[in-house]
């Protein structure tokens, strides 16, 4: 089959998974309806990323088993079914549980399909196939909010969830139909008329964690994810803290964020192409914390504002383009799905600890760490190297 097909059905599953960054449009509706406090509301984006991070070990392991077609479709059988559920929540333990474990089930299912196919589809270009392969997770929000706008307006915040859930079910089903792993048992696999040897080096999830280099960039995922989890979370309430912006103003944040989320993966990952993983991860780790300690001195108004989260955007998309590559790069594509739900936790654990940083210090004080954090990142992307762990060799694998 012609592997554009699989980029194809990538962006679509993507698009509808990333709707989830949309998440605060549902703060407001369900605290007025339900008499709820915005901290308890905003748990729910963080449940739903946390359990999204920690099924795709399951998913990653299982489609590098059966294939990302077939996992695809049960998570977006699961998303669909977690959202039409959450139409029926009265409870905040309702609601966690069928939007935050049920729908974050299904994300994290469906999500290391589509890019785990398209980097084994792609080895000629990782960084940039990798970055469409996330774009759409990160313009989902963007065209989604509007559909989620109209949907809570019309019906309420309860069956909005009914129909979009309606929606995430039909789409991810179909885009997962186009997902395929490339033909396997081959020395050597074409591509655009170009022939890619097939790595030589192929570790197990198990030799990975053995390697001083995974837990380097365990350690620099989480500082990256964490500085754009928090502003995302939270983007509108810094608008009008630290800008002094009025609500309507402070929302355009969230579209514009959006966007720029969606071109750094794509932008980034081409970047990284070119000049490699790790200077590319220097370039945006040190844009990250020139970003952050303007945002915590630096005097802001409605346009430095968006062009700061803008930035932040950029390079919160420039690193989910980046890890995915960079795990291929060191450890192979052969478990490139277990290995990277593995690295993943990263991600999952930041959705907690960037919102709770800013329940016990401010805005402010939040800046400077992240600032701090990212630092110390360019610092280990300095000093990592190759992994020399003894690796699996596919063709002898086989050949027992």
């Amino acid at each position: 089959m012609n592997r554009w097909f699989v980029v194809l059905g990538a962006i679509i599953i993507q698009i509808n998974l990333g709707a989830v960054y949309a998440w605060s449009l549902f703060n407001q509706p369900l605290m007025d309806t339900f008499g709820w406090n915005r901290e308890e509301v905003v748990i729910t984006f963080s449940i739903t990323i946390a359990t999204f991070a920690f099924f795709t070990i399951l998913a990653g392991r299982l489609q590098d088993k059966i294939g990302p077609r077939w996992v695809a479709t049960m998570g977006g059988i699961l998303l669909g079914i977690g959202l039409m559920l959450s139409s029926r929540a009265t409870t905040l333990g309702q609601l966690y549980f069928f939007y935050g474990v049920i729908g974050g089930a299904g994300i994290g299912m469906t999500y290391v399909c589509p890019l785990s196919a398209c980097v084994k589809w792609f080895p000629d270009k990782r960084g940039f196939i990798s970055g469409i392969a996330v774009a759409g997770f990160g313009l989902g929000g963007l065209i989604f909010q509007p559909v989620i706008r109209y949907f809570i307006e019309t019906v309420g915040v309860s069956s909005s969830f009914l129909y979009i859930g309606m929606i995430y079910l039909v789409f991810v089903v179909l885009g997962a139909q186009l997902l395929r792993n490339p033909p396997a048992n081959k020395e050597h696999f074409i591509t655009n008329m170009v022939t890619i040897p097939v790595e030589t080096k192929q570790f197990t999830t198990k030799e990975m964690l053995k390697t001083k280099q995974f837990y380097i960039l365990w350690i620099m995922f989480l500082f990256g994810t964490m500085s754009g989890l928090m502003v995302i979370s939270y983007v509108v309430e810094m608008g009008m803290e630290i800008a002094n912006l009025t609500v309507e103003k402070a929302a355009t944040a969230v579209m514009v964020i959006a966007l720029f989320n969606a071109a750094g993966r794509i932008v980034l990952g081409k970047l990284s192409d070119t000049i490699g993983r790790l200077n590319t991860l220097m370039v945006i780790y040190s844009l990250t914390a020139v970003v952050m300690f303007y945002m915590s001195i630096g005097s802001m108004n409605h346009l430095t504002f968006l062009l700061s989260v803008s930035i932040v955007g950029l390079c919160f998309g420039g690193f989910l383009a980046l890890f995915p590559s960079i795990t291929a790069d060191y450890y192979g594509t052969r478990n490139m799905g277990g290995n990277y739900g593995i690295m993943y936790q990263a991600y999952g654990l930041s959705a907690f600890v960037g919102p709770f940083v800013l329940t016990v210090i401010s805005f402010t004080q939040a800046f400077i760490l992240s600032g701090l954090f990212s630092l110390l990142a360019v610092i280990l992307a300095k000093w990592i190297s190759t992994p020399q762990e003894e690796p699996v060799n596919v063709m002898t694998e086989e050949a027992s």
